[in-house]
């Protein structure tokens, strides 16, 4: 058995294995992938009888913790050929992948699991809970009854992004929604060329709405068995002029899907992006405190698979400051395992709920502390590769 990280001409060469595990994606979204997105990422492979029969990718993203950007990865493909499955390839593509992204000081990893249970072992947690919409477009409906509403409006238009739209649409989200979240990656130009590529490549787009020449509102959608749209990013007021249009783009449909509502409005949600944390240090200094508190804590943390993290380590913030320094202590007042470290500071359980798991500690002080440290609870990600 070899593990390596491959160059990057040698990418291509996983193709065939994801072709076979994959087999419900198309040739065109894979020649975009190829093209695209394993031009910039990373590729971790196990061979064995001279070729590849594992495989792990990154695909970069810059991501925002609360006013900061740092860098983090994006796992997608962990895949394994049907006949080299049960021998631990997976893990061992995971554990070299997590401590080469320690050693770049990467604060946090995600993925979209295909199943929770492949990566809790690995103390990937769940971060974001995905708000869906399916709107009821028929004649007649309570949605329905408006979408005729902009019917012969001259100002009012839509249509699919090009690239030259990317620095405009880039610079609507940052004005609109950017501060609505903690945690989401980071929305640029290059983000949003990426996007229009990727959703071209599943045939769809990024459909731009306008009123006059004010863009009001975008989303992705693919249409392949059925329509999906993604990220509605709608300005207020102008949500039904939304559901015109995705009942223009869809005939004879009742309903579609609409994944990562940002409006509030949704029929269900679902648990979507797992996380891991990877660099402490830096995770920790992305943290906030509310300018009125003063935090003064120290906790254990132990990490079975980062070592590095296994430390005894101390918060601190004054008062009139948001940021939290962190080093080193030998005092501690509890001790909290790197996967309940996660969900607590996501904001996904409380520290009443995670003190009550094996193996950790959290004393009423260290409880008081750790409760004014400002929770990111407000996360974004829609990442699909």
């Amino acid at each position: 058995m070899i593990l390596r990280r491959l160059k990057q001409e040698e990418h291509v060469l996983t193709r065939k294995l994801w072709e076979a595990v994959f087999q419900e994606d198309t040739k065109e979204f894979l020649d975009y992938y190829y093209f695209i997105k394993a031009r910039e990422n990373r590729i971790y492979v196990i061979e064995e009888d001279g070729d590849i029969r594992s495989m792990l990718q990154l695909n970069p993203y810059t991501v925002r913790i609360e006013d900061g950007q740092f860098p983090s990865n994006y796992i997608i493909a962990v895949s394994t050929q049907k006949e080299y499955r049960g021998r631990g390839y997976m893990g061992n593509l995971l554990r070299t992948s997590l401590t080469d992204m320690y050693g770049e000081k990467v604060p946090f990893t995600f993925l979209m699991p295909a199943a929770e249970a492949i990566y809790t072992p690995y103390d990937f947690r769940y971060i974001y809970r995905q708000k869906i919409r399916i709107p009821d477009l028929r004649e007649g409906s309570a949605e329905g009854d408006g979408v005729k509403l902009w019917e012969g409006d001259p100002d009012v238009s839509d249509r699919d992004a090009g690239i030259f739209d990317a620095e405009e649409m880039a610079a609507f989200f940052e004005k609109h929604f950017s501060a609505k979240w903690q945690v989401c990656a980071i929305h640029d130009e290059a983000y949003y060329r990426t996007m229009i590529l990727e959703q071209q490549s599943e045939h769809g787009g990024v459909r731009l709405l306008r009123n006059g020449k004010e863009l009001i509102g975008m989303f992705a959608y693919a249409e392949e068995e059925e329509m999906e749209i993604r990220e509605p990013l709608i300005l207020p007021g102008w949500e039904k002029l939304f559901e015109h249009t995705v009942k223009r783009m869809t005939p004879g449909r009742e309903r579609v899907t609409v994944y990562g509502c940002t409006d509030g409005v949704s029929d269900q949600e679902k648990p979507a992006i797992m996380a891991r944390l990877i660099h402490l240090p830096t995770f920790f200094s992305a943290l906030k405190v509310p300018v009125e508190e003063k935090l003064d804590c120290s906790f254990a943390v132990i990490d079975p698979i980062l070592h590095q993290n296994s430390r005894i380590w101390r918060l601190q913030s004054g008062i009139g400051e948001e940021k939290v320094t962190v080093k080193e202590t030998e005092d501690s007042e509890g001790v909290i395992s790197a996967a309940e470290l996660t969900e607590f500071l996501f904001g996904m359980k409380s520290a009443e709920e995670i003190k009550q798991r094996e193996n950790v500690v959290i004393t009423d002080r260290l409880e008081r502390e750790l409760s004014r440290i400002r929770k990111l609870d407000r996360v974004f990600l829609n990442e699909i590769v």
